[in-house]
């Protein structure tokens, strides 16, 4: 009976943080990578000087963190930038976020590498830069 009480008092301490603990961003699904319903935007082009340049903007990715999308502008055939539409408000994503570009800015597609403390929303840049370029053609 005299260890009965510490257990029990030990054992509530223990759940207390468990029972407090509140997920930072609860989007009601699953924790995978879903697409949104809406596909991606039509391609738009302009051209200046003999130059043509397309935008085109990503699908909306539902991740566990926030919405991801990406506007990709191609100049010609090479991908000229990407602006990130729509980003979780984290700051492992703030700091991901030029690191992903400047990778997709060098490898001319989605086949980039995720960063490191950022897998979500590098998952969902990806698959929001790969629909956009598949939207343009």
């Amino acid at each position: 009976m005299k260890r009965a009480i510490p257990v029990l008092v030990l054992s509530v301490a223990g759940l207390i943080p468990v029972w407090r603990y509140a997920p930072s961003h609860d989007t009601g699904s699953s924790s995978s990578v879903t697409e949104a319903a809406a596909p991606a935007s039509t391609p738009s082009a302009s051209s200046s000087g003999g130059t043509t340049s397309t935008v085109v903007s990503g699908p909306t990715i539902d991740t566990e963190k926030g919405p991801v999308q990406v506007e990709v502008t191609f100049d010609g055939d090479k991908i000229a930038s990407v602006r990130m539409l729509q980003q979780p408000d984290h700051p492992q994503t703030t700091a991901a976020v030029p690191q992903l570009i400047e990778e997709t800015l060098q490898a001319q597609s989605a086949d980039i590498d995720t960063v490191s403390g950022a897998t979500i929303t590098s998952d969902g840049y990806k698959e929001s830069l790969q629909a956009a370029i598949d939207a343009r053609g």
